[in-house]
């Protein structure tokens, strides 16, 4: 049996040429690699910014499943509920010097 996910996702500002502008999307998907690769058949190109070649999470980007960091959860199987909130946010570098 299969499940249908309809999880809204936020888009930062330097992906949302891949969205068409759009800074939230619903897509579907079961866990969060899933749930990435529907984001990037429905906006082809944003998956290749969030995902390295082996499907982990790219170094500099972090994605949060309900305000939690999957990195401290399941990384990219972290299951996913209808109605998570799904936050993917570029790293920032830089600070004070």
């Amino acid at each position: 049996m299969s499940t249908t996910t309809n999880v809204l996702v936020l888009i930062p500002a330097p992906l949302r040429r891949y969205t068409g502008g759009e800074a939230k999307v619903n897509v579907s998907g079961a866990t969060v690699a899933e749930l990435i690769g529907n984001l990037d058949a429905a906006y082809p190109g944003i998956g290749d910014r969030i995902l390295e070649n082996d499907g982990e999470i790219r170094r500099f980007v972090n994605v949060f499943v309900n305000g939690n960091n999957v990195r401290k959860l399941d990384g990219v199987t972290t299951a996913i509920k209808d109605g998570d909130e799904v936050g993917i946010v570029p790293a920032m570098a830089g600070g004070a010097r």
